[in-house]
């Protein structure tokens, strides 16, 4: 009989670990955006399926600071097309009342997600030639990036920036860039 209750609290108490274990799964899972409430995800699906929310990351109209300004963008069941799609959004800048971080001329040489979730974003020179230089400017241009892909898909932790298909040390002088970035919600309003 006491075998048989050692059995059974085992099993309720597996049981229990297994569906914490699945809630700090799932709230882990969903990424955090400033000015989001916590049970709303940042990257939703429309009820049609063919449509995704995300939240690109724009420089606010002093360039202090970044704002999120919403899209909705097709779906895609492959990670790297979907960082694809957020990268060539925000190279096409903002369609609110918000100020682009990546200068208009530079475009997506290459993208790819290692295994580690780090993703590779490759641009062309434009970025660093078109530039208009600062360490806040270069700070709001490297967190663009990285926030939007970070921040939309649970598949990427962080981000490393090449110009034109080379590692660089920096964009405009003031960022290290020899390593990848994670998420920064300090700049983000």
């Amino acid at each position: 009989m006491a075998r048989k209750i050692s059995k059974l609290i085992g099993l309720m108490g597996a049981g229990f670990v297994g569906i914490v274990g699945l809630l700090l799964l799932a709230a882990c899972d969903e990424p955090v955006n400033q000015g989001q409430s916590m049970s709303e995800p940042a990257v939703k699906t429309s009820r049609s399926g063919d449509d995704r929310v995300v939240h690109l990351y724009f420089a606010n109209k002093d360039h202090s600071v970044l704002m999120a300004e919403q899209r909705s963008m097709p779906a895609s069941t492959q990670s790297e097309m979907a960082g694809m799609r957020i990268i060539q959004a925000l190279l096409e800048g903002p369609k609110q009342r918000l100020e682009r971080t990546i200068p208009a001329e530079t475009h997506l040489r290459s993208f790819y997600i290692l295994d580690n979730r780090t993703a590779y974003v490759d641009l062309s020179n434009e970025i660093r030639e078109h530039h208009p230089g600062g360490a806040r400017s270069e700070l709001l241009t490297v967190f663009s990036i990285v926030n939007s892909l970070t921040m939309n898909l649970t598949e990427i932790e962080t981000v490393k920036i090449l110009i034109e298909g080379q590692e660089t040390t920096t964009l405009a002088g003031h960022m290290d860039l020899r390593f990848p970035m994670r998420a920064n919600l300090l700049y983000v309003r």
